[in-house]
């Protein structure tokens, strides 16, 4: 369908959606109601969705692929299946094969490379194990939980705001139902995501839901922590969880990581390792899945210089598709715009955050994610995390829509700041000051002795809690102290009284060399399953004119063998030659599999397309002769050359690194037409 003809159909679509995003920024300029604002922007949501799915399926069909014929070639080649498969397999839990473990070695392997190393950050590799203290200060166990129901006779669970939305939005387009009605679903859709357990409940029983899947009745909501918990040590009196993040393990050695680069800002600490949520209902394969691996980048910076980075010219001109919140809320298309463009407008925050969404986008097409079916997308206000300042989703269409794969967020001082509440640790770098100047300090003393006597092992609590109180706090506490002789304070869930004998406020002047800084984070975050099976889709291809042979073009850095070594045939002679260039492929580091196997060499090389081996050397007759040639494969376009055996492993080398294109070494050797010996 020409553009034209798809912008035509599209604009009723778009105007709908512009129109609901006007309202929501007229209600929040007006200040109106937060109920009034929650239901304009469910609405602003339920329009924006389907003006997505019109246009997906509007899209060309030529990117579409047969999902169940890749997922099928993917289990069948062993890159992953379903964990523990025998005993029924466990949903959202898989097992990586031969194939999908070299492949997801080599990813992160180039992910090192291209961000580790290029960008000289500092790895870490954290503890999967973390202590509840933790997480309640990062506001993971507050906000890391979902109501759940089950289905009362199968079991199966689902997560019941998503239940009730999707059952509400059925009702609004069912013609049955009266008007009434259907107002009353409008009214509710905003109100889901605050509503309480008894809400839920009500909501559920009034409009009598079932399990979407069964049918069958289902149970009251009940809460359900997305973070798996255990239990650290013997006694089972620490309670811990299994990281939902690798995040917090660099914001917790922040200082350890500062002293070792030698207390300078700016500097990027990165860490590669597995994180899991207990997510209710997983499906969509490596899309939704209970344990992940994720790559995770927290550049620490001064957030007065977040504006200004040294690298950012080596990205300002680079082009990226950009679907801004503005573009969102009026029903526009994704801008293809500079990453100067976009920051110079203001579209992203600043010139660090545009840095590091140019090198997303280099590394991921670098690994094969096609740009055509790439996009940045902006959280808009109402879905950004309580952490973030801006955040930009590095997000990728596939059969199932467009997949959130990388994340890049200012997480401005947050982390840092509430670690350094919890723990009494500053977490925060010197930053010299041009001169000297002096401050006024406010700062409590707590009288130790008077505390001791009063509250015993308490007083090393009430102690620290004081000692921690900003000026704010302490002029309060000091008011509160003068007008009514004693103040109480809630530590922990206990309260305490402080009267004035128990703390001496002091006030002097301080004269400062250095400036503390807490540093603004930005966190690009990636999650690499859904990388991977990205990928797979964008680059699971058929070869023309044979509908039945189908093949994965993986890029030779990923490729889980950099080649595949062939004999003719099962003739002996080919076995010395053979031997020694396995042996010479091994000393140059190069990943390869034999293949001796029976069958005609059109069907090993079908066999080795199928598995994504990017070259193939053919030890043939020719072979046999001096000097001893093979001759060199490259799958996608099928064009041979002949090579002498002692230069191909370097050859592959240098193609499997990139320092060599194929279109090089086309210029540089012979073709291979046909083979000129069928025997000795």
């Amino acid at each position: 369908m020409a553009d034209q003809q798809t912008e035509e159909i599209l604009a009723p679509f778009r105007l709908l959606v512009k129109e609901q995003g006007d309202l929501v920024k007229k209600l929040k300029e007006e200040k109106a109601p937060e109920f009034d604002i929650k239901r304009a922007v469910t609405e602003l949501k339920t329009r924006k969705k389907t003006l997505e799915d019109k246009e997906l399926s509007l899209a060309p069909k030529d990117g579409l692929i047969d999902r169940t014929r890749l997922e099928d070639l993917l289990k069948q080649r062993f890159f992953y299946d379903q964990s523990f498969s025998i005993y029924g397999g466990v949903n959202g839990l898989y097992d990586f094969g031969p194939m999908g473990c070299a492949m997801k070695s080599n990813l992160l392997q180039a992910w090192r490379s291209f961000f580790i190393l290029e960008e000289q950050m500092l790895e870490v590799d954290c503890s999967m194990l973390t202590p509840e203290s933790v997480l309640k200060a990062s506001g993971h166990v507050d906000r890391f939980s979902d109501y759940m129901v089950k289905d009362l006779k199968n079991g199966e669970c689902f997560r019941v705001d998503h239940l009730i939305e999707a059952h509400l939005e059925k009702m609004l387009s069912d013609k049955k139902i009266s008007e009434d009605v259907k107002q009353e679903c409008r009214n509710l859709l905003p109100l889901i995501d605050g509503m309480s357990k008894e809400d839920l409940t009500s909501t559920l029983r009034k409009y009598n839901m079932k399990s979407p899947i069964s049918g069958n009745e289902l149970s009251d909501p009940m809460e359900f922590n997305l973070m798996f918990s255990t239990s650290i040590g013997p006694t089972g009196q620490l309670k811990g969880f299994l990281r939902p993040e690798t995040a917090q393990g660099i914001f917790v050695n922040f200082k350890r990581l500062l002293e070792f680069n030698q207390g300078r800002l700016p500097f990027a600490a990165a860490q590669i390792g597995n994180a899991f949520r207990n997510e209710i209902s997983p499906r969509s394969g490596l899309i939704r899945v209970r344990e992940f691996t994720m790559a995770e980048i927290e550049h620490f910076c001064d957030p007065k210089e977040k504006d200004i980075h040294p690298k950012f010219d080596t990205v300002a001109n680079l082009k990226v598709p950009l679907y801004s919140a503005c573009n969102q809320m009026e029903g526009k298309s994704p801008e293809l715009i500079s990453i100067g463009e976009g920051v110079e407008k203001k579209f992203i925050a600043n010139q660090t955050l545009g840095y590091f969404m140019g090198r997303i986008f280099q590394f991921m097409t670098k690994v094969g994610v096609d740009p055509t079916r790439f996009r940045f997308r902006q959280h808009m206000s109402n879905e950004m995390a309580h952490y973030a300042c801006d955040c930009w989703d590095a997000e990728c269409k596939t059969s199932y829509g467009w997949v959130e794969c990388v994340g890049c967020a200012d997480r401005s001082c947050y982390d840092l700041t509430q670690h350094s509440k919890a723990t009494g640790v500053r977490l925060c770098a010197e930053k010299k000051l041009p001169e000297p100047k002096v401050i006024d300090v406010t700062e409590c003393q707590p009288q130790k002795s008077v505390l001791g006597k009063v509250f015993k092992k308490e007083a090393k609590a009430v102690m620290d809690h004081l000692s921690q109180l900003d000026e704010a706090a302490l002029l309060e506490l000091e008011k509160t102290l003068q007008d009514k002789g004693e103040v109480s304070v809630s530590i922990n869930g206990q309260n305490f009284t402080v009267k004035p004998e128990m703390v001496v406020i002091k006030r002097y002047q301080k004269k400062l060399h250095v400036e503390e800084v807490v540093p603004s984070v930005i966190e690009p975050s990636f999650g690499v399953g859904r990388i991977m099976y990205t990928i797979f889709e964008h680059n699971f291809k058929t070869r023309e004119g044979d509908e039945q042979r189908t093949y994965i073009s993986l890029p030779p850095i990923i490729a889980p063998y950099k080649c595949s070594v062939l004999p003719l045939s099962n003739n002996p002679e080919f076995q010395p030659f053979v031997r020694q260039l396995s042996q010479s492929l091994t000393q140059h580091d190069i990943s390869h599999k034999v293949d001796d196997s029976s069958g005609s060499i059109g069907r090993r090389y079908a066999r080795t397309d199928a598995i994504a081996i990017p070259y193939g050397i053919t030890i043939d007759f020719d072979s046999l002769k001096e000097p001893h040639t093979a001759t060199l494969r490259e799958r996608d376009t099928m064009k041979q050359i002949r090579a002498d055996l002692t230069e191909l492993p370097q050859i592959i080398r240098d193609l499997a690194s990139g320092r060599r294109t194929w279109d090089d070494v086309l210029n540089n050797y012979p073709i291979f037409e046909q083979q000129e010996a069928t025997s000795k």
